[in-house]
């Protein structure tokens, strides 16, 4: 409520009910934003955001900064350092807290993330052309709000945020579209291979078989006979057999 009051006060003046006394400020008084006068208050900026301010405590008037923009064609006060200084630390804050970020950020999304540059992919020509109008229109209200007329300034503070909202569903869907691109491009991990086919065991000559029944045969009866260790060592004599190749049979030579 606050705000929107302040809104309205910016817009129609403090005495735009006709209960409030009026006061007679001046551009250069305490209670005046000397940086709303120079262009830009940061209390406007970040709205709806965790670095939102929220609103500005000092007096925003459209009459004042033209009177300060008088005094400063003639050389006779200039905020405009002092502009310069807040946005140098709004700067230094917000490296900060994108580099902190970054830090948190581990997965291939924050690899896609960081290769866009935001700047690149939402400065198309459409987004430039929304731009201007914005800037026109903006215009367009200071004029009316000198001449007087309020309904025409608050219609064209309307198209504002309406032209406002149109942009930023277009950047937002081109900051889409260029995130899936990039992240798309990023090397993708290999597949695990198939796990390979156990190796299949030799085939045993008829000797070989023989010794493995045999050493079957024997682990049997041992087993029967409670003697298990030896039973055991039984098993693992005809396992090895098993693994053991096919000796060749010895070639008969029909000329002797």
């Amino acid at each position: 409520m606050d705000a929107m009051r302040k809104q309205l006060d910016v817009l129609m003046g403090a005495n735009r009910n006709g209960d409030v006394r009026e006061v007679n400020r001046k551009y250069y008084d305490r209670d005046v934003c000397r940086l709303y006068l120079v262009g830009l208050c940061p209390h406007e900026l970040f709205q709806l955001t965790k670095m939102d301010m929220g609103p500005c405590p000092k007096v925003h008037s459209l009459q004042l900064r033209k009177d300060y923009e008088e005094a400063r064609a003639k050389g006779v006060d200039s905020y405009d350092v002092e502009l310069e200084n807040v946005i140098d630390k709004l700067i230094v804050e917000c490296d900060k807290k994108i580099g902190r970020a970054l830090k948190r950020l581990e997965d291939e999304d924050a690899k896609a993330a960081i290769a866009i540059s935001v700047t690149e992919v939402t400065q198309t020509p459409e987004v430039i052309e929304l731009s201007k109008q914005i800037k026109e229109k903006l215009k367009e209200a200071d004029k009316y709000d000198l001449e007087g007329t309020t309904d025409f300034k608050i219609q064209a503070l309307e198209e504002v945020e309406k032209l406002r909202s149109e942009r930023a569903e277009k950047q937002s869907a081109q900051l889409l579209e260029a995130f899936n691109k990039d992240r798309a491009s990023l090397p993708q991990p290999m597949p695990n291979p198939p796990p390979s086919a156990p190796m299949p065991l030799p085939t045993p000559d008829p000797r070989t078989q023989e010794m493995i029944n045999e050493k079957l045969k024997k682990a049997e009866d041992l087993g029967e006979q409670g003697m298990v260790d030896e039973a055991q060592k039984a098993l693992e004599e005809a396992e090895a057999l098993k693994k053991l190749p096919a000796r060749q049979e010895p070639t008969v030579d029909s000329s002797k």
